[in-house]
């Protein structure tokens, strides 16, 4: 078991996804989607940047319960509500089921991730399915743009669980003074007493300050 700590530097309802039941990390991130397996938790934690000033604050933590392929997770009866409505409520047009193979070749639908006019965005095609592999989580919790700070004693060896900058952290559950510090992190998590969707996304204009 281990636990990726990175920025949540836009947090919109789209990566990561944390509507209808289950939170979803779809898009962005590869190297994490790369590498996290069943049982490793993703934090997501707010921004510094002044315009923001979330720093230090958890945005999300999900622990991963499955994983999937984009044509697995598009096809999939549950996740069929997560695929984007750009027509649709905020969290239908934050849908994150945005990638089907077929033929060889990617098929993106009209998303957060696509151009304006609905066409395709390479830049973001190449960069998403870079890792074939959806990380699926119904053992979350989401607070948005309204998070608690996360404790300042939450370190190993000197490193903080909250990450800072671009890039990721990763804690491992094979290291003994990691997994004193993951096992602290799920002590406070449940200390708590909230799971599942808990608040709106930061950047849903109505949340900013």
């Amino acid at each position: 078991m281990d636990l990726y700590s990175y920025v949540v530097r836009y947090d919109s309802g789209f990566a990561p996804n944390p509507f209808y039941g289950y939170c979803t990390l779809a898009t962005c991130k590869p190297d994490i989607r790369n590498t996290a397996s069943i049982g490793d938790w993703i934090i997501g934690v707010g921004s510094a940047d002044k315009r923001v000033n979330q720093g230090g604050r958890l945005v999300y933590a999900m622990r991963v319960g499955e994983t999937l392929s984009f044509n697995d997770y598009y096809n999939d009866e549950r996740f069929i509500r997560k695929r984007p409505n750009l027509f649709g409520s905020r969290k239908q047009a934050r849908g994150d089921n945005i990638y089907q193979k077929t033929n060889g070749t990617w098929r993106q639908l009209d998303s957060f991730h696509s151009m304006p006019d609905g066409s395709r965005n390479e830049d973001h095609i190449r960069r998403d399915t870079k890792v074939d592999k959806v990380l699926i989580s119904n053992f979350y919790v989401y607070f948005g743009g309204n998070g608690p700070k996360l404790p300042s004693s939450l370190k190993s060896n000197g490193r903080s669980i909250c990450h800072r900058g671009i890039g990721r952290s990763k804690f491992r559950g094979n290291l003994d003074s990691d997994l004193r510090m993951i096992g602290k992190f799920e002590s406070w998590l449940r200390s708590l007493d909230v799971t599942g969707y808990v608040g709106q996304p930061y950047d849903w204009d109505d949340n900013q300050k």
